[in-house]
This record gives C-alpha cells, sequence and structure tokens, in this order.
C-alpha cells in the first residue's frame, strides 16, 4: 500500500506522505477556491438534473435507491469529468498510489437539516451490500484481499461540525474491523431513525453494525478527528479508514454536500465477474459504467475505460 513519491507539481512532500501512511489520510487540501467551487456547483447541480445521459437513468421510488443512482456522474456531466481529472487531485493520489491511475467511482454525499450523520465503517472490497467484491488487487481473491481504494472527499458546500462535517479515526486503516463478506440487510425505515450512543447515525437503510467482527466492538470515537472545511477543499483517504460524518443539525438551507473520487492503480480489476450493482434498495445495470484513465498509462486492460464521457466530451487532464 505504498510506492515512491510521484514527483510532480502537487505531489505530496516526504512529510507529508510519512503522515498519510501512519494515519490513512492527508488533508484539508485546496483544490479550488471557495469562488470557484460556488461557480462549478451552481453549475453541476443544475446538469445534474437532466439524467439523459446518465450511466443509471433509471427512477426508483425507494427512499435510499438515489444513492446509487447518483453514482457516476463524472461520466456524463463534463465538470465532474475534469474535476476526476483534476492534477490537484491526481499528483497527491498518484504519490501514494503510483502513477498510473483509475476512477472507478463518485458519489455525491449530501447531508441537509435533520439528516443522520453517517455511521462508523470501513471499505475493502464494497462488497458489504451486493455480497461480491468490486475490487480485486493484484494477488487477491474474493477470499483473500485487504487494500480498498483512495477516497477523495470533497466539499462543494462549506462543511462544519453543525452541518454534519466528515470524520475519521486516524491509524484504523492498519486493520478491519468489519467482515465484507457477511450480509446487511436494507430497510428504509431504518432512515435518520437510529440512535446510537446519543448520536442519530445510520447508514442509508443498512446497519453497518452487522458487519463487525466481533458484535461487542466499539470505534474509540475519543480518537476521531472532524474535519471542518471550506467549500473547495477535499481530505484524501483510505477507504479502510474509520470513517463517519455527524448529523446536520443546522437549520433553514445550511446543507453539507460533498463529492467523493474514488482511484485505484490501473492494476485493479474493478467489478470483476459483475454486471450490476444492487445497493440501497435499487439495483443498476453496468452496461454504461467505464473506469476513466485520470492519469498515466493503462499497461493491464483489466478494465473497460472510457475515453470520453457519455455527451460526447474528451476526458483531459484539468
Amino acid at each position: 500500500m505504498t510506492s515512491s513519491p510521484v514527483r510532480t507539481e502537487f505531489a505530496l512532500s516526504e512529510d507529508e506522505l510519512a503522515f498519510f501512511h501512519k494515519n490513512g489520510y492527508i488533508g484539508p487540501l485546496t483544490i479550488y477556491t471557495p469562488e470557484e467551487m460556488d461557480q462549478m456547483w451552481k453549475t453541476v447541480q443544475r446538469e445534474a438534473l437532466d439524467r439523459s445521459h446518465a450511466a443509471y437513468p433509471e427512477v426508483d421510488k425507494g427512499i435510499g435507491a438515489p444513492n446509487i443512482f447518483n453514482y457516476d456522474r463524472h461520466l456524463d456531466i463534463d465538470l465532474l469529468a475534469r474535476h476526476v481529472m483534476n492534477q490537484r487531485i491526481t499528483d497527491r493520489v498518484a504519490s501514494i498510489l503510483g502513477p498510473d491511475l483509475l476512477c472507478w467511482r463518485s458519489e455525491f454525499f449530501p447531508k441537509y437539516p435533520g439528516d443522520e450523520g453517517t455511521d462508523w465503517h470501513q471499505a475493502d472490497t464494497f462488497a458489504n451490500a451486493s455480497g461480491k467484491p468490486q475490487l480485486l488487487w493484484p494477488g487477491e481473491s474474493e477470499e483473500e484481499f485487504g487494500a480498498g481504494t483512495l477516497t477523495v472527499w470533497t466539499a462543494f458546500t462549506e462543511s462544519t461540525r453543525e452541518n454534519g462535517c466528515l470524520q475519521v479515526i486516524p491509524g484504523t486503516h492498519h486493520q478491519m474491523n468489519y467482515d465484507e463478506s457477511k450480509q446487511m440487510d436494507y430497510n428504509e425505515e431504518r432512515i435518520n431513525s437510529e440512535v446510537k450512543d446519543g448520536v442519530p447515525r445510520g447508514f442509508f437503510g443498512y446497519d453497518y453494525r452487522q458487519l463487525q467482527k466481533d458484535p461487542n466492538w466499539k470505534p474509540n470515537e475519543e480518537d476521531a478527528v472532524s474535519f471542518e472545511m471550506e467549500k473547495g477543499q477535499c481530505i484524501i483517504f483510505w477507504s479502510t479508514l474509520m470513517h463517519a460524518s455527524l448529523p446536520n443539525i443546522a437549520t433553514g438551507k445550511n446543507y453539507r454536500m460533498g463529492f467523493a473520487t474514488r482511484y485505484v492503480p490501473t492494476s485493479v480489476r474493478v467489478y470483476p465477474d459483475t454486471d450490476h450493482i444492487e445497493e440501497y434498495g435499487g439495483s443498476i445495470s453496468l452496461d454504461k459504467w467505464s473506469a476513466v484513465l485520470a492519469r498515466g498509462r493503462d499497461e493491464y486492460g483489466h478494465n473497460k475505460i472510457a475515453t470520453e464521457t457519455l455527451r460526447g466530451t474528451k476526458y483531459l487532464p484539468a
């Protein structure tokens, strides 16, 4: 899970890399000015309403289903396509993963006033909901794995403790506390109805505690770091790092919008032997899915690679 530093304009320094490998995260890092992000988010909000070219255009009545149908809008929205290839992001990710990078998924993470926090969790193969590994690194099998993905969580709006900021527990990426081969039961009635240790927390209709290796174990929240971020800043972290978010206790229109982009080296197999995903009460076909070569070259040919968006715009480094 380590590699030699990549000597590029925005590469992480030796001290930053040492901090990352010890703690599992780095940031906040500024990718856009607040003014740039304001303009970008206004445009993305408007364009996201048009699902005519979305990779997953299905409409589902379930409460949790919008989570899955809003995956991968970088495949059809030009500004998000540029975002996943932004050199301020990819150079830093390359410092950790090496020069050849795939962006294999993106996700919106909204938190509106009254929304519960997101429960503590780790993800390695992302098999926790659909029951089948979505990532396999070289040498891994469905029985043996342990690398995960690098997540870049960018604040598209201001992120505060009041409106539900991201949290991590440093150093926890060294040990998985969950068994993703177990199955979680989806129940949309759980959404915004769970309180754990006095904090409203849930997992989009699932109870992540069902995956715990030790049912009596609890995360040490005293070690948690809460990231209050300006719009346009990001955190880079291993998906295997314990992470969560606070509930949004704000009033009015003070919502928090995070946008996560997920990266792996080109040597990783994405969605091996899988043609659809079933999560959050919804199901999507992967017919229109492709990975994006966010940086470098693909010398493996393991995955379907998109050279242009579903609207026909070429993917170019930003």
